[in-house]
This record gives structure tokens, sequence and C-alpha cells, in this order.
């Protein structure tokens, strides 16, 4: 995977998706910036872009994913494929379903993924030195070009969705503690139960990842 690094960009998301458009670059790619004045955050939201804060987005060819992967759980494939390397360096991050990224009880970051053509574009933003009010940062220090390296290598490994998520629904208990949003209503995941395909059950109402 080529890694593009910018010193600021107002998003890595909006840019990666305008230059794939007219032809500037194509997939498989990553475009990285030290800091971003315009991040996407899920909903619609920001996501306040700190300076020695991680964000970065990628694009990968469909058929490039996994066979097992359903498109509606790829934020989960790919934020625990991440969650995995940080672990490695012995932090004690977890990750919120779908796609939230927690040190305890308090967010560090997110993913946010959507479908462009034949291509999967993947936003993340993770707190690695500065946390916003409400948040909080990652517990370790980290080099970005290691842990990109890193994750980057995992990705083209190829794991299976089966064998991410035998992992991620052991974590899935942590969730129940907390809450997710679902056509503009929060929903309590405290009796949600988990299906195969990493969508949920919550109230007899099937609920999956739209972001």
């Amino acid at each position: 995977m080529e890694i593009l690094w910018f010193d600021e960009l107002s998003s890595t998301q909006t840019y990666l998706k305008e230059q794939l458009k007219v032809g500037n670059l194509h997939s498989p790619i990553a475009v990285v910036a030290s800091t971003q004045s315009e991040g996407i955050g899920s909903r619609g939201n920001s996501w306040i872009g700190l300076e020695g804060n991680l964000f970065f987005s990628f694009a990968i060819a469909r058929h490039n994913l996994p066979n097992d992967l359903s498109l509606e759980s790829s934020s989960i494939y790919f934020s625990y494929i991440l969650k995995e390397c940080l672990e490695e360096e012995k932090s004690q991050v977890w990750l919120k379903w779908p796609n939230d990224f927690y040190i305890k009880e308090a967010k560090i970051g997110g993913t946010i993924t959507f479908l462009r053509k034949d291509d999967l574009i993947c936003g993340i933003g993770l707190n690695l030195e500065k946390a916003p009010d409400g948040f909080e940062s990652l517990d370790i220090k980290i080099n970005k070009k290691d842990l990109l390296d890193k994750f980057f290598k995992k990705i083209e490994n190829k794991p299976s969705w089966k064998q991410i998520f035998s992992k991620f629904k052991v974590e899935f208990a942590l969730s129940k503690n907390h809450y997710t949003h679902f056509r503009d209503n929060q929903i309590s995941l405290e009796n949600a139960s988990l299906n195969e395909d990493g969508s949920l059950n919550v109230n007899g109402q099937r609920i999956y990842s739209l972001r």
C-alpha cells in the first residue's frame, strides 16, 4: 500500500475521494495528514484534528477484500485490525461496536467507511497525544509510520472476516455498557446480541453498521 503524507489537509477522506474521482490516485492508496481542519466523523459530525494525532484514509478495491466480509461490517473489520496492532504494543484499547476506539470508558478515535464505485474508502482518526474535551488519548506512545506499516501489512495478508469476528465477539461484552445510534435514535447495547455477519439484534430489530 502506497502511503502519501501531508502536513495538513482539510480532510484525508475528502482529499482521497476527490483525487480518486479525477483519476490522480488509484487504489490501493493511503493518505495521512499531521493535522485536519475539517475532519469527518460519524453521522455527519466533525472530528477535531489536533496536531500530533493520527488522521488517515485509504482506498482498497472491493475485489481485494476477504470473500466472507459483509460490506456493512467493514468498519468492524478494519477497526479491529488496527486495534490488534495497538494491542501488540501493549495498549489497553478496545473496540466498541461498530467503529469506536476506547480506553477504559472514554473514546479515543473512530472509523468511517463507504463504497465509491468499486473501491471501499476507510477513514480513521485516533487521538495519539491530544484529546478534545470529553475524549481521551491513547495510553501508549507509538510511531505513526511504524503503526501504519504494521496495519497495512496485516490488511495485505487479508485475514478472513471469520478470523477477525471470532476475536471481536469475545470483546463485544464491553460494548454492552454503551449506546449506539441508529436512524437518529440512541439505542442501548445492554441487551444486544451479535450476529455472525457483525450486525446486532436489539429488541427484535436487526441493526447494521451504516458507516
